[in-house]
């Protein structure tokens, strides 16, 4: 006998409702988001006399301990299904907006029940996979933390220490946050010699003393100052943020170098290194991404929905048109996004379609959509042969397919 679990999932407890094969409630639970509640399920299947084989489960999401649990011990028809798919059949029960956990529970059950056809089971990647999902998304919130942190310092120091916005390349750099750590205000820079200068480039590891006396130029020339209360306040506001930066942008290269240790030891890593402008960050995501479970994505524009690199396409009667697709996962096409960016640069296909479709697109975003879309059709399919990509071989079949037909 065949049973639906269907588990509305949160941070502290979950809510189970079972159902038979023709859609009568055989249980209800409510279990703790602990080791003794997970055990819970298991006593309630043995209450109903199945085995863990009979079991076919849906949840929301594979991001859960109580599914590591599950897969742990044996359950194998376990079933991720999109909130939004949920979301939009909650009247298929009731019309008048009324929700709860145990109700929404039974949604996920009748929908596994009636449409089990239209999704694929899980199947959880290796552990080595998975932590380099883990890193990656690490990496992702440090990232935007550095770039949001890197933001309030430069305008800080706008306020009061525009100088150190010109002194080297980059303020989100080791060199430029110890220098503001070190002499946070323009009085501090300005008193030190050139020799003292040249002592905190090599402390500090700069390898070009082509630029040093040019770095020593642009702190010295004049600056408009602010009074001693506005660089008070300021350089401590400065200080903190450097402070909090540097260890940030340290971490990240740590955890950058952890990264490379691992994907390197993956077995589909030359997949991911075959591919034109990925790179060290991008090439460990786009595998993150996919995963290990080749069913997952069963064709090409089931990876690019998930991606929302090609459009959504409404039609009813006469009325057509097509529209930007939002329900996606937007961390994934942000990857996808700057990986047909950078690749225009090292691949002459990804440059020539950019410049054909550019013309007809109202951005550049829009066109790196459109360069991405396609990368995620070859990608795809070297994914599903375990093949490198090969740009000649890619430039060969293509210019035979714009041949004239005979």
């Amino acid at each position: 006998m065949t049973v639906y679990i269907g588990i509305d999932w949160s941070e502290k407890k979950h809510d189970l409702c079972f159902l038979n094969q023709v859609g009568e409630v055989q249980q209800y639970l409510k279990i703790e988001h602990s080791p003794n509640g997970f055990v819970e399920v298991d006593k309630a299947r043995e209450r109903l006399g199945i085995g863990r084989g009979e079991c076919v489960i849906g949840i929301e999401t594979h991001h859960n301990l109580l599914v590591d649990y599950l897969i742990e011990e044996g359950y194998e028809r376990i079933y991720v299904l999109a909130p939004n798919a949920v979301k939009s059949a909650q009247g298929r029960y009731r019309q008048s907006g009324a929700k709860s956990d145990a109700q929404d529970a039974r949604l996920i059950a009748d929908m596994l029940r009636t449409d089990a056809g239209k999704y694929h089971a899980w199947v959880a990647d290796s552990g080595l996979t998975r932590q380099i999902r883990a890193q990656i998304s690490l990496i992702d919130y440090l990232n935007k933390a550095i770039w949001q942190m890197g933001n309030r310092l430069r305008a800080a120091l706008l306020r009061y220490y525009p100088a150190a916005l010109e002194i080297f390349s980059s303020l989100d750099g080791p060199l430029s946050l110890a220098w503001i750590i070190a002499y946070p205000t323009p009085a501090a820079g300005q008193e030190l010699s050139y020799v003292d200068f040249q002592d905190f480039l090599r402390q500090h590891r700069h390898k070009q003393p082509q630029k040093w006396a040019r770095c020593y130029a642009r702190l010295q020339k004049a600056q408009t100052h602010a009074s001693e209360a506005i660089v008070e306040v300021y350089a401590q506001e400065a200080r903190l943020l450097a402070q909090m930066m540097l260890e940030m942008v340290r971490t990240k290269a740590h955890l950058m170098a952890e990264l490379d240790q691992k994907y390197r030891q993956h077995p589909h890593c030359a997949i991911y290194q075959s591919l034109p402008g990925a790179g060290a960050y991008l090439e460990p995501a786009l595998l993150a991404m996919l995963g290990d479970d080749r069913q997952r994505f069963p064709s090409p524009g089931s990876l690019q929905a998930l991606a929302g690199t090609c459009p959504v396409t409404k039609q009813s009667g006469k009325t057509r048109y097509v529209t930007f697709r939002r329900a996606c996962d937007h961390e994934f096409r942000q990857i996808v996004q700057q990986w047909a960016k950078l690749s225009i640069q090292r691949s002459p296909w990804a440059a020539g379609y950019y410049e054909m479709v550019r013309p007809h697109c109202t951005s550049e975003n829009e066109a790196y959509r459109k360069v991405a879309n396609r990368w995620l059709e070859i990608l795809w399919r070297l994914w599903q042969d375990r093949t490198p990509y090969n740009e000649q071989k890619h430039l060969s079949a293509h210019a035979r397919r714009m041949l004239p037909k005979s």
